[in-house]
């Protein structure tokens, strides 16, 4: 799915979601051979777990740092 199509299932808006890309909310999207996002499910899995969180109330640096603690896998248990 490209970033609009994203950007109308989920409510958010484009700039949005490139936030969430850059300071690591969502992994890298891939891109096609022209450099457009190409949103695949793992993609829109993460998209979709940010923002449940952020309506939760979650605040963006804390949200960071979780997701952080995540990436580093079972050490964190």
């Amino acid at each position: 799915m490209t970033i609009s199509e994203v950007s109308k299932k989920y409510e958010l808006t484009e700039d949005t979601i490139r936030y969430y890309e850059k300071v690591g909310l969502i992994p890298k999207v891939p891109r096609n051979k022209s450099g457009i996002r190409n949103f695949d499910d793992n993609s829109c899995r993460w998209l979709e777990f940010v923002k449940c969180m952020r309506s939760a109330g979650m605040p963006i640096d804390a949200l960071i740092k979780y997701i952080n603690l995540t990436k580093q896998g079972e050490k964190n248990c």
